[in-house]
């Protein structure tokens, strides 16, 4: 009986790998398609260009800092594939007001065409305790990390509905999909992204069109190493419990991701593990993903307590730290 039960679940699983690619989106040919990238002047924006412009696209560069953006095209360039390819720079701040973004993506695709994809990598981090954050800050990071791709995306979705295809890419983070100590300002931009991202792809899956969402981990970017200079002991000591990523590693994640129009892109086995153990009624691109999350959805959650009963260890051996200082010195 134990034979028969384990030659069907074998020979399900073996049907599954053969149907799923039936349902699965076709994937989006980089060659020739029109690329924006907002925040692609540094970082994982940057290196997502680039990755994108290796397969023969066409790039628009959306950021702030016009020297940067300008620094950043120059680099990019050395990776064209062939003489036809272009990088346009656009300097705005895409949080700021929806209408400079709608005419700025008007002025890409004026020049390049309609835009095949979107990343929405523009965003920025503060950590520290809830507390001791201005007020201030709430309202800016909502702004850059949600507004900022609410803009983007409203800016571009009509044109790929009527042209019945497009790829939507939001860069969220690890702590869009856990909250940890320092993160109090910075976690719940990152969340609301998740939930922009079902209700949007619902809407505009029978239009071809397919959202993504890349839960990046820590990654060497000039905006983790700002971060750092402010990030609580807590978070640090938390933050170190796994690697730090190269930014073209987790950009090659990404696009492979947009590109099989994947819902879900995660890094690395903590990734894998994360993703899984939050996919809620998150939609799945093939059978095979919906059944991988069923079965290892227990044993994910099992490792996940250990992981949770370590990060408060380390707030509350940092707060007894604090408290023997603190008395040290009311006795000095």
């Amino acid at each position: 009986m134990l034979l028969l039960a384990a030659a069907f679940l074998v020979a399900f699983v073996l049907l599954l790998y053969m149907v799923s690619p039936l349902i699965s989106p076709k994937p989006l040919k980089l060659a020739g398609a029109h690329i924006v990238v907002t925040g692609g002047s540094s970082g994982i924006g940057k290196c997502i260009a680039i990755e994108c412009f290796k397969q023969g696209a066409f790039i628009t560069l959306v950021a702030r800092d016009e020297s940067k953006l300008l620094q950043a095209k120059k680099e990019i360039e050395k990776y064209a594939i062939n003489d036809k390819q272009v990088v346009l720079c656009i300097s705005v701040d895409v949080s700021k007001e929806y209408r400079q973004v709608e005419n700025v993506i008007k002025q890409a695709q004026e020049k390049l065409g309609p835009v095949d994809m979107l990343v929405n990598c523009a965003g920025m981090a503060i950590a520290g305790r809830f507390e001791e954050i201005e007020i201030g800050k709430f309202t800016r990071l909502m702004e850059v990390n949600y507004l900022g791709s609410v803009y983007a995306s409203r800016a571009v979705i009509s044109t790929m509905k009527e042209r019945r295809l497009g790829r939507i890419v939001f860069v969220s983070s690890q702590a869009g999909q856990l909250g940890l100590f320092g993160y109090t300002a910075y976690s719940p931009t990152k969340f609301a992204l998740r939930g922009l991202a079902e209700a949007l792809q619902m809407e505009v899956k029978p239009y071809n069109v397919y959202v993504t969402v890349a839960y990046p981990p820590d990654t060497d970017t000039p905006g983790f190493a700002e971060e750092n200079k402010s990030k609580p002991l807590e978070t640090k000591l938390i933050s170190e419990s796994s690697s730090l990523c190269q930014p073209d590693q987790v950009a090659k994640v990404i696009v492979r991701d947009a590109v099989h129009g994947n819902f879900n892109s995660s890094v690395g086995s903590d990734g894998y593990m994360l993703s899984s153990l939050t996919c809620g009624m998150s939609p799945v691109t093939t059978i095979t993903e919906g059944l991988q999350q069923v079965v290892t959805m227990g044993l994910f959650r099992t490792i996940a307590l250990f992981y949770l009963g370590s990060f408060d260890s380390i707030v509350r051996r940092c707060m007894m730290q604090k408290q023997t200082c603190e008395q040290a010195n009311k006795t000095d």
